[in-house]
Formats: structure tokens, sequence, C-alpha cells
């Protein structure tokens, strides 16, 4: 069960049992979950091992995006570009969601969570589509978090789909290039339905964003921490929204 948050004192900010302004928590988080090969090669594992073990750690960390009110958490799960990975190491990652969502959606669906996915997901395997779609329906009228797995996704594709979409459109209407409009790529986004993230996390140290949602982090904070997505926890999570928390965020003004 999530715990409940709590209120300090009224002459102080409110905040959560985890120290956290609730004034002040990032309504969108993404996070770009790496890590998972090195944490099994320092353990003389397979790389699949390691991604089995990053599953159990999208339990922890959603539990705890839920706890501090967090209202979107997006996960960067595969990209378009993880296709040239082995083989085997391919299937066993097309093939997390069918054991994974079977054991945690009794968990999603107890604690309000609603599932959702961003990606080009008509090529997945069809065992990897019925799971997913199992999940979508069954948390659909859930109302708390939204779990938005990033699946076959990647940035630059996303926007040269958005494109093409609407030069399709445009030439349809008799309109030019003239009548593109940010907005217009906005609303043909997969996450047009969806604030852009106030935070970016990447974990294993890493310092670059690996063509996830390139249009949509144009204002986010980034933090690199150096945990392995394996090892990542509770107090790691926590203590990335304290630092976003530190900050202030100007839009490019002053």
């Amino acid at each position: 069960m999530f715990k409940k948050l709590i209120k300090k004192n009224k002459n102080q900010p409110i905040q959560s049992e985890f120290g956290l302004d609730l004034h002040n928590i990032p309504e969108h988080v993404a996070i770009i979950m790496d890590g998972n090969g090195r944490w099994a090669k320092q353990r003389k594992l397979p790389r699949i091992k390691g991604h089995y073990q990053g599953m159990q750690t999208v339990k922890k960390i959603t539990k705890v995006a839920s706890d501090i009110g967090i209202k979107y958490l997006t996960l960067y799960a595969f990209s378009t570009e993880n296709w040239t990975r082995p083989e085997n190491e391919v299937n066993y990652i097309m093939n997390l969601p069918v054991n994974f969502l079977k054991t945690f959606l009794p968990e999603l669906i107890e604690n309000n969570v609603k599932v959702e996915t961003i990606g080009f997901m008509e090529y997945l395997p069809s065992s990897t589509l019925k799971a997913i779609a199992k999940a979508k329906e069954d948390t659909k009228d859930n109302t708390g978090l939204k779990l938005i797995f990033a699946i076959n996704y990647g940035g630059r594709a996303e926007i040269l789909n958005s494109v093409k979409t609407i030069y399709d459109e445009l030439t349809a209407k008799g309109l030019t290039s003239d009548d593109i409009t940010e907005q217009m790529i906005d609303d043909h986004l997969m996450t047009h339905a969806y604030p852009d993230p106030d935070l970016l996390i990447r974990t294993s140290g890493e310092q670059r964003i690996s063509n996830f949602l390139i249009w949509q982090v144009s204002y986010s904070e980034f933090i690199f921490n150096e945990k392995l997505w394996p090892d990542f926890d509770k107090e790691g999570l926590i203590n990335c929204i304290k630092i976003y928390q530190s900050r202030q965020r100007r839009f490019g003004g002053l």
C-alpha cells in the first residue's frame, strides 16, 4: 500500500514524509533507465539478468512516484535503435512485458495507476502487444499516476512521423508550410496528451539523452545519476526530486 503524505506544520511549506516540498513536485518525470547490462556484467551474469532486475526497479520507482504525487512517469523501455542488439537479448526484452505486467498488474490496479505507451507499437511481437493491451484495458479507468512506457520509441522518428502527417493534412486542405505552428507539431506527437517532462533523469552516469523525447525536453531539468538502473531506488529518486526543487526554472527568462 502506498504511504500517505503528511503536513509538518502550517507555517512551513507543506512537506511529505520524504522532506519534499509538495508545492513543487514535478508533474511529469521521464527516466532513461540505463545500466542494466553493466549491472549484470559487474556480477558476471548474462545481460538478460540485468534487464530482469531492472524491471524490479520499475516496480519500486512506480510506487515512490505515486507516493510523492508525480502525475506522469515516462520510462524509456526500448528504443528504435535497440533492435541492433543481440537477437536473444531483444527477444528477452520483448517478452518482459508479458511476465512483468502479469505479476505487476494487480498492484497497479490496486493503487490506481494507469498504464499507457508511446512508440511504434505495430512492430512489436503479438504476445507483447497482447500483454500491453490487457494492462491498458484493465487500468483504463484508473485516475492516479499515468505510467507511460516508451517502447520501440525514437525521438527523431516521432518528429519525422509528425511532419509527414502534418504535410498530408496540409496538402489535403490546400495549405502550405506557412501554416505550420509549434502547437501543430505538439498536437501530432505521440505525447500530445501529456505535459512536457519537468524532470529528465538518466541513470548509470552517462550524460546524453539518446534520442528520447528530444522535442519535449527542451526546458526540462536534467539530472544524471551515477547508479546503474537496477541499483536505483527510493532514496535515489527522492534525492533527484530534491535537486530539482533546489533549482529555479526560468524557461529562457530571467
